[in-house]
């Protein structure tokens, strides 16, 4: 089982915009460096890290004519080519970083309040993926994401 990061995107702050990255430091147990959710005293299971598939996005598009870019779907790492929703429980590998799936990020209201009436819905269990970050290291656009071996 194994796909690829198809786009980064850092968010400062929880209101700025969600700026798309060609790569991204992450760091053990606090996440990537830079964005909004980044805790350098440590993050909580399944903070450090939020992916999302782009065949979910396209879903959505497909079955509620709700258009939502990466960048509106508030997830760091959107991923083309990898069920995200195996990995829960899991140990995998985003380029050459270890992370863990801890649970589905499924959608919340304040997503649904920041984009449009319907994303919630449309994104029930297809919403991403929660991990821990195991091991500090740079991942970029196009690296592979997979089982960890």
């Amino acid at each position: 089982m194994s796909g690829h990061v198809e786009a980064i995107h850092v968010r400062v702050t929880s209101e700025s915009s969600a700026v798309a990255a060609p790569r991204a430091r992450l760091h053990s147990g606090k996440g990537l460096e830079g964005d909004r959710y980044y805790a350098p005293d440590g993050a909580g299971p399944g903070e450090a890290l939020t992916l999302i598939a782009a065949e979910a996005l396209e879903g959505l598009e497909a079955d509620t004519g709700i258009r939502l870019s990466a960048a509106d779907s508030r997830r760091q790492v959107l991923t083309r080519g990898i069920d995200l929703n195996a990995l829960v429980g899991r140990e995998f590998t985003v380029g050459s970083v270890r992370c863990r799936g801890v649970e589905l990020c499924e959608p919340c209201a304040h997503l649904q309040s920041a984009t449009t009436p319907g994303v919630l819905a449309g994104l029930v269990h297809r919403g991403g993926l929660r991990a821990d970050v195991l091991t500090d290291g740079e991942v970029a656009v196009g690296d592979a994401v997979g089982s960890a071996s």
